[in-house]
């Protein structure tokens, strides 16, 4: 039916849903209305950059009067920002898996409540690449942990929870079509390596605690690439997971940096 689903029994014995972290909920927000025709979304880390891709969305859209500005539709939280151009919804997801994994939980259940249908979900943002070319953009087919393996690992009360991580194959190949009319940016598809730290668990020698030397950080980060990981950073494989058990085409679509 193009549903978004939720796997929780428990929602349905519930007088309300509050959707507490973006400010919303059943009672208080009339959700199909609002966002019943919502088709694509677009998360990504930063507040700031969230809301100028819903400015850039308003112009591409042709939807934006003249001085008119976007407003934080979770103006009420101070954890996550959201913004609406048309059928595009901008979110800030912060960093890191936690801080995702509770933002898509509560979009999740925010797009099934609105009773949304064939939604498109792609994660936007920055990472590190490893040994392509800066400003490339890699768009993932596959998110993979910090052994290279297609699984995301949760420990759910006293579970090991281990779930899968692929993405919508369809949509990477479409995404890398569109990027043929863009000669800015080179676009490849490939792994996505998804840590928990930003600095040892991503072979930095620069952080407040380095436990290796650079010959083995230099050798890890070629078995990653022999192992197909083309950039790094901290989200992919909760975005993966929650997308794939919940019906929505998710893709994941980075830019290298340096």
């Amino acid at each position: 039916s193009g549903l978004v689903l939720v796997k929780n029994p428990h929602l349905d014995l519930m007088e309300e849903d509050v959707l507490y972290h973006l400010d919303l909920g059943t009672k208080t927000h009339n959700l199909p209305a609002m966002f019943g025709d919502i088709k694509f979304v677009c998360v990504g880390g930063s507040p700031n950059r969230m809301r100028a891709f819903a400015q850039f969305m308003q112009r591409e859209l042709g939807l934006a009067a003249a001085g008119e500005d976007v407003a934080d539709i979770c103006a009420g939280s101070d954890r996550y920002a959201m913004y609406r151009a048309g059928p595009v919804l901008s979110i800030s997801h912060g960093m890191g898996i936690p801080s995702i994994s509770i933002m898509l939980h509560e979009l999740i259940k925010l797009l099934h409540h609105a009773k949304c249908r064939d939604v498109t979900i792609i994660r936007i943002g920055t990472s590190g690449g490893l040994g392509i070319e800066a400003g490339s953009v890699v768009i993932t087919d596959t998110a993979v942990d910090s052994s290279f393996q297609p699984r995301f690992e949760q420990v759910v009360l006293d579970d090991v929870v281990v779930r899968s991580t692929e993405l919508d194959k369809d949509l990477a190949e479409e995404l890398l079509a569109c990027s043929r009319d863009i000669a800015d940016f080179p676009t490849l598809i490939g792994h996505t390596m998804c840590t928990y730290d930003f600095y040892e668990g991503q072979g930095r020698l620069d952080g407040a605690l380095c436990s290796f030397s650079s010959e083995k950080k230099l050798e890890y980060l070629r078995r990653a690439y022999e192992a197909g990981v083309r950039n790094i950073e901290m989200e992919s494989t909760a975005f993966a997971a929650l997308c794939g058990l919940c019906g929505l085409k998710g893709e994941s679509c980075r830019f290298h940096l340096l």
